[in-house]
């Protein structure tokens, strides 16, 4: 859909998916509307639609399945069936949910962060006609969550960060033929996202939802709007500034948006608004180039940034302001665990024999 020229970037987009949601609810049984309208105040309708969709995996998953639902349409699902499902059930579910086929036939696997969200969504749908007296039992609550292992956090080290923007600056000097002039016509975009990524942590939704009238070299900072709708200004240094200068005034000023693109900070080569998935395609690209043992995507970038941040500062709240987190603990789990550099000291603090 194109983008509206009097909406920004965030209201075209709230609008996109709710006209998408509409369109998914449809194939859900009716009484799921008035689920999603009751969380509609406490979420964001990204997350509103992944619910639909794990909520729908449940109800296929009950159709082919349970013998009681063999012969059952979506929509011959009311309330009462979710009152004569068993703890046993929710176990079956989860345990399907490890490897399914979803409509198109097309197998699905899902990791434990992949389990956890489909169960929490199955939980709190559950939850909503239970608190209401509606249904008089809730199996979710009889059932173990998926248990969650840590995971390492990936991010980039300092010299990691500086080969990356050298080989977006100087990786395509040896290139030829059209890869070179693709190459030149994309550089300067590429290398002011990538340096805007590292160098303010914000989301990879909020970098392709600026305006150029968002960016103030004045006082270098950049005006975002941050998950669930608020403003907020990221203050940005020098090789920031000079990133977007060397942008805006190259190979933005050269181009011609299209119509209703005409305010995006950064246009794809159809010169229309980069999207979500071209800029993590783009973050892949180089990275793989310089780290191909780590996975880099944008939000690697904003995690390097976070980390950065607090190594040189000390200050977990300073770092959740920056990086637009409502709870601290989310920030503190992230940034203020122990580094690896400090790790690393224990590997020669204990001695076994003295020499």
């Amino acid at each position: 859909m194109e983008q509206n020229q009097s909406k920004t970037y965030h209201e075209q987009t709230y609008i996109d998916n709710t006209l998408r949601l509409r369109e998914i609810l449809k194939t859900l049984p009716a009484f799921a509307k008035d689920y999603f309208r009751a969380v509609e105040p406490t979420t964001s309708a990204k997350t509103r639609i992944s619910y639909a969709y794990d909520i729908r995996v449940f109800f296929h998953f009950l159709m082919e399945c349970n013998p009681v639902y063999k012969n059952y349409d979506i929509s011959d699902f009311t309330t009462a069936d979710l009152e004569r499902i068993e703890p046993v059930d929710i176990e079956e579910y989860q345990e399907y949910l490890k490897v399914y086929k979803n409509e198109d036939e097309k197998q699905i696997t899902n990791t434990e962060k992949g389990l956890s969200r489909k169960m929490s969504a199955l939980r709190s749908f559950y939850g909503y006609f239970f608190k209401r007296q509606i249904i008089t039992k809730n199996p979710t609550l009889l059932v173990d969550m998926p248990k969650l292992h840590e995971k390492a956090i990936i991010r980039l080290d300092t010299d990691e960060v500086a080969s990356l923007l050298d080989f977006v600056e100087h990786g395509g000097d040896m290139l030829t033929g059209q890869k070179k002039v693709y190459y030149e016509k994309t550089k300067n975009r590429d290398l002011a996202i990538i340096t805007l990524l590292l160098g303010t942590g914000i989301r990879v939704s909020e970098c392709v939802g600026l305006d150029i009238q968002d960016v103030d070299f004045k006082n270098n900072g950049i005006k975002v709007t941050r998950k669930g709708g608020n403003e907020m200004v990221v203050y940005f240094g020098e090789e920031v500034e000079t990133a977007l200068k060397q942008y805006l005034y190259t190979t933005r000023k050269a181009t011609v948006p299209l119509a209703g693109h005409e305010n995006a900070l950064f246009l794809s080569t159809q010169r229309k608004r980069m999207g979500v998935q071209a800029v993590e395609n783009m973050v892949k690209k180089y990275a793989r180039q310089v780290t191909p043992n780590k996975k880099i995507t944008p939000h690697k970038l904003r995690s390097t940034y976070g980390t950065t941040l607090y190594k040189e500062t000390g200050d977990i709240y300073l770092v959740a302001d920056v990086l637009g987190h409502k709870d601290v603990n989310t920030t503190k789990k992230h940034y203020a665990a122990i580094d690896e550099s400090r790790r690393r000291l224990a590997a020669g603090a204990v001695k076994l024999r003295e020499p």
